[in-house]
């Protein structure tokens, strides 16, 4: 392990103007590790085609938040068969991530920080540092819960140097 740590995504500064016309996308997953990674994929492809591109902080923020509560579904939502449900939705300047499994018996926690030697414990504490605000709800259409989380994003960079 060297002395320098890799760079965590920064929370996106907040944006006073609308940006996006409302946008949606809802797809199911297989509540695996590879379902996980392709909903962080393919959540990826969708931000990219709403106008957050690949490599600005927003889009690295959000896609951080997708992979945790995606992995999050799988470790501690899973139920053999039941797939998680992944829905994205851009309206004004925010992002609403929704990810909802079919285990409602086991609720999310913000706990303490997780021991430094501990593998996991932290999803949660990132998704908290990098949204403006997340929370969840039992699932309206069967068992489970939704987990939830908004960030408001501004305009990238080089969004910005376009159109001035």
């Amino acid at each position: 392990m060297t002395d320098k740590q890799p760079l965590l995504p920064v929370r996106p500064k907040r944006g006073l103007r609308a940006r996006f016309s409302w946008h949606h996308f809802t797809m199911r997953f297989s509540s695996t590790p590879r379902g996980a990674r392709l909903a962080r994929r393919l959540a990826g492809e969708r931000l990219d085609a709403w106008g957050i591109p690949y490599g600005c902080d927003a889009h690295d923020a959000l896609l951080l938040t997708v992979a945790e509560l995606s992995s999050n579904a799988v470790r501690h939502g899973h139920v053999s068969g039941r797939d998680f449900r992944l829905r994205l939705f851009a309206e004004g300047t925010a992002i609403r991530i929704e990810v909802t499994d079919t285990r409602g018996e086991c609720l999310p926690t913000s706990a303490a920080p997780a021991a430094p030697d501990q593998e996991g414990g932290r999803g949660l504490l990132l998704v908290a540092a990098l949204a403006d605000r997340w929370g969840w709800y039992p699932s309206v259409d069967g068992p489970g819960k939704t987990v939830w989380a908004v960030l408001e994003v501004s305009p990238c960079p080089e969004q910005q140097d376009s159109s001035q």
